[in-house]
């Protein structure tokens, strides 16, 4: 099971839905990075469910950081974070031990790790591991902060209601990241907020498409072909469960126009080389332009539904139907935007550490 991504910089996630606890460990980052333990409870709190629209399964996500920080600061050792686990009913799973949920890794599982894997809850798959990324992609966010690169990802659309896309993107990363339903326009949560209230009632879930935008990224950043700076990004969010596709800049929508249309021109403003517009979304050969990174990922419904579904019986191997009780999120779309968001900041460190080095980060010039 392999469970890191990075080369200089390194995650590495362990634990499972229903164990005692779950964590994470960081290696490779630069010593004298700060480590803000109020600013990790705040990001933890915007992944935290918070009402009628998200699960009833609401963990208090008290973290202990157990290595790899002394006085506030980082030591260059490696970092754990560790997060216990409080509120669990691993008896809402008892029932269909043997039989899979549609939707869910539970079959891809068994036949990996032949019934030894821990199926309460999902396990290591569930969505509840990603708290161990949040906590450390918090502390990845405030380095890269510290250079001048922001990061942020809001609901585009869900239930058929439709935000802003990023346009004043430095505007606008402040309001996503300020609000805990992340949109550009407010007037958008409401609406959006009832469909998903509709689908629950129904027994359902709802999907929908989530964006993100980073800012202050420095321009030659990625290698061609299979280290591409896309290919690395779309590696790493779609590790994220629920995340089903992914597009930069204009994405499929260069399949519609012509290269006349949709290249993007380059123009000298304030004695930088920029582009006119960012159809390629900042990337071009697979490495970063200096424009700002823009990408679109799509977000299936959740798979854990309380209607009837078609499934089979592993152990009488025959045919049957599940009806899933317990508590699940309607929509994963609000949750899953920090998610990302700190799983990137994870990988743009490591990025950045591989072409400047890792101290780079720590360093108190701001420039690149």
């Amino acid at each position: 099971m392999k469970n890191t991504i990075g080369t200089s910089v390194r995650l590495t996630l362990f634990g499972e839905s229903h164990g005692p606890q779950i964590g994470v460990v960081l290696d490779g980052l630069a010593p004298g990075l700060v480590v803000d333990r109020d600013f990790i409870a705040a990001q933890l709190s915007r992944r935290r469910p918070q009402g009628a629209t998200d699960t009833a399964r609401v963990e208090n996500d008290r973290f202990e950081i157990v290595s790899g920080t002394r006085d506030g600061h980082t030591t260059g050792a490696p970092l754990t974070i560790l997060i216990p686990n409080e509120n669990v009913r691993s008896s809402d799973y008892s029932a269909f031990e043997n039989i899979p949920r549609p939707g869910h890794a539970d079959y891809a599982a068994e036949m990996k790790y032949h019934g030894f894997q821990d199926p309460r809850g999902g396990g290591h798959f569930s969505g509840r591991i990603t708290a161990g990324i949040v906590a450390a992609g918090a502390i990845c966010l405030q380095a890269l902060e510290s250079k001048g690169i922001r990061i942020g990802t809001h609901i585009l659309e869900c239930g058929g209601v439709r935000d802003r896309e990023y346009s004043d993107i430095e505007k606008e990363l402040e309001l996503v990241n300020g609000r805990d339903f992340p949109l550009i326009d407010a007037e958008a949560e409401a609406p959006m907020k009832a469909a998903i209230l509709e689908a629950k009632a129904a027994g359902d879930s709802i999907g929908g498409i989530i964006q993100t935008a980073i800012s202050g990224f420095p321009a030659g950043v990625g290698e061609p072909w299979f280290d591409s700076l896309d290919g690395v990004i779309a590696k790493a969010v779609f590790a994220v469960g629920g995340i089903k596709g992914v597009e930069f800049g204009a994405g499929f929508g260069f399949a519609e126009g012509r290269g006349s249309e949709l290249n993007d021109a380059f123009r000298m403003e304030d004695g930088k080389v920029v582009t006119k517009t960012n159809n390629n979304g900042g990337i071009n050969g697979g490495i970063s332009n200096g424009m700002p990174l823009v990408f679109n990922m799509a977000v299936k419904p959740t798979p854990s539904i309380s209607r009837a579904q078609e499934s089979v019986d592993l152990k009488e191997m025959k045919d049957v139907e599940l009806k899933l009780s317990g508590r699940h999120d309607p929509a994963i779309v609000r949750r899953i935007c920090i998610v990302v968001t700190s799983l990137l900041a994870v990988v743009l460190c490591d990025e950045l550490a591989k072409r400047y080095g890792t101290d780079r980060l720590a360093e108190a010039s701001s420039k690149w």
